[in-house]
Formats: structure tokens, sequence, C-alpha cells
């Protein structure tokens, strides 16, 4: 079992989830599509040869971001994450895996 997180602006938050989840991710037992989200606030700054969805090269950005976190089946997480670039607006998603242990 693999921890997903990742940061998408509020405008995608859904779609982005429906991606993951089309693709298997979010199953704990017999229940579906479970996340935890927040609200927060991210921080880039584009540079020369980018091409922002958000903000302009060159000049610090900060926007409004939710982190989405769900667990993902071990056969499971290559296709969510495809699932996550397929569908998130950012040029390059700031996302984590992390591998679960069972106890």
């Amino acid at each position: 079992m693999y921890k997903l997180s990742f940061f998408v602006p509020p405008s995608h938050v859904e779609q982005v989830k429906s991606a993951v989840f089309a693709a298997g991710g979010g199953r704990i037992g017999a229940y579906d599509q479970c996340a935890w989200q927040v609200l927060g606030q991210g921080q880039f700054r584009p540079l020369d040869g980018s091409q922002p969805f958000l903000g302009q090269t060159g000049q610090v950005e900060q926007v409004e971001e939710w982190k989405v976190e769900l667990v993902v089946a071990d056969e499971l997480i290559a296709h969510a994450v495809a699932a996550l670039k397929q569908s998130h607006p950012y040029e390059t998603p700031a996302y984590e895996v992390w591998r679960l242990e069972a106890f």
C-alpha cells in the first residue's frame, strides 16, 4: 500500500481527485473515494522556459492549493500517478508517494 499526496489549485481539486479515484486510488476496505484534504498556501517562481498555469516568469507567486492525501494499492500506484499527472493543470505537479508498512 502507498500513500499518495498532491497539491492542486481549488479550480481543479475535484477533477484531479476523480481521475485518481477512477485509477483505483482511495480504496480502504469496503469504502472507496477515501481522501483527506486541507486548504493551504503554496509558493513557486516560474523560471525561464516554463509555461506556468498561474503566475509570471521570474516572479514569486503565492496561491491557494489543496493538499490531498489518499492510499493506493501496490498494483495501482503507477496508474494513479499517471492519472494525477494527466488531469492536473500544472506543468509540473507537486506530489509525493510513500510506501506504507502493514503491521
